[in-house]
């Protein structure tokens, strides 16, 4: 996570991305792919299991420089990161694994952070003690903590049962309104990123391209059940065209 501030632009232009075996030969994992999100913005990065979401991620957070291609990501800018497994410090309690993260957060902040999250009863709990649900939480807490200009969510809501995995995602828009943050997400449900996403690309299988980026321009807080079929309904229709 860094510091940092003002507005901020994510520019992703990837040219390939290949891994080598140890045998000599050559997996391309990446082909050539290029978006870009403005501060504020949910993009989603929806496609199939393997497809390279997360190695995307990991040229995007600057853990993969082996790529050709560029990214342009402000130096200064405060980021989050919730990975697919939640990556707590089990010999530390649920607040101080937060703290450590993010220790100048108030404990007005981190409070108001608990109560969102249905965390006030955990706070002195530790890891093991923990649901799969609650350990994500406290990832979500961490990461909110440093009060972040960029957040990258790696599949949040895997493994996660519908109506727990509804709950989080609920917690998940409520934060990401509170400021103006921008937000990378991948995932593979459609129903997550129709319900989250204000930008979705859509990726091809091995090595991942973009198929298709898709706005939804009815704010989030206005997507009932029935407007969400309609997306859902336009977005099949599209994909299907585009095959």
């Amino acid at each position: 996570m860094q510091r940092g501030g003002g507005p901020v632009r994510l520019e992703v232009e990837i040219t390939g991305k290949t891994y080598r075996s140890a045998a000599g030969g050559s997996h391309q994992v990446l082909a050539p792919l290029k978006f870009a999100l403005q501060s504020g913005e949910v993009g989603v990065l929806i496609g199939p299991s393997g497809c390279g979401k997360s190695t995307m991620l990991r040229i995007i957070l600057g853990l993969d420089r082996d790529f050709d291609g560029r990214v342009a990501r402000p130096p200064e800018a405060r980021i989050g990161m919730v990975f697919q497994e939640p990556r707590l410090l089990p010999w530390r309690s649920v607040e101080q694994n937060v703290r450590l993260a993010a220790p100048d957060v108030t404990d007005a902040k981190l409070a108001e952070l608990f109560r969102i999250l249905e965390l006030e009863a955990h706070r002195s709990h530790f890891p093991g003690e923990l649901s799969l649900g609650l350990a994500r939480r406290v990832a979500l807490a961490r990461a909110f903590a440093v009060e972040p200009d960029l957040l990258v969510l790696d599949e949040p809501l895997a493994s996660l049962d519908d109506a727990l995995a509804g709950r989080l995602r609920d917690e998940i828009a409520t934060l990401v309104a509170s400021r103006p943050v921008m937000t990378l997400l991948v995932t593979h449900s459609l129903d997550d990123a129709i319900r989250l996403g204000d930008r979705l690309f859509f990726l091809s299988p091995r090595p991942a391209r973009i198929v298709q980026e898709v706005p939804i321009l009815t704010p989030r807080a206005e997507r009932s059940e029935v407007e969400l079929a309609r997306i859902r309904a336009e977005l099949a229709a599209l994909l299907l065209e585009s095959k």
